[in-house]
């Protein structure tokens, strides 16, 4: 059964050099509270409910696997975009 986002979610860290890690997931109450943060910072909010089910089965603290890189890249350049930025050293 596929939940919906909102019910779940999954907060990637990246830092420039090595692929983006998954640092913090959750569902329900917990999910809640990790779109609060992002909103409270003024991070970012996507929603793939499929790309969000391949990274709730990464473990938290690992870096996402190959396959998602280009998908997570895109998420992560479009970030950048909203806010006018570009990567350091880029």
């Amino acid at each position: 059964m596929n939940k919906s986002p909102g019910e779940i979610a999954v907060s990637l860290h990246y830092d420039g050099h090595k692929a983006p890690v998954v640092s913090a997931k959750g569902e329900g109450e917990t999910a809640r509270q990790i779109l609060e943060i992002g909103t409270e910072y003024d991070i970012p909010i996507y929603q793939n409910s499929e790309l969000l089910q391949l990274l709730t089965r990464v473990e938290l603290d690992n870096e996402i696997p190959r396959e998602l890189y280009i998908a997570v890249a895109e998420i992560i350049a479009f970030a950048y975009r909203l806010k006018n930025q570009t990567p350091e050293n880029w």
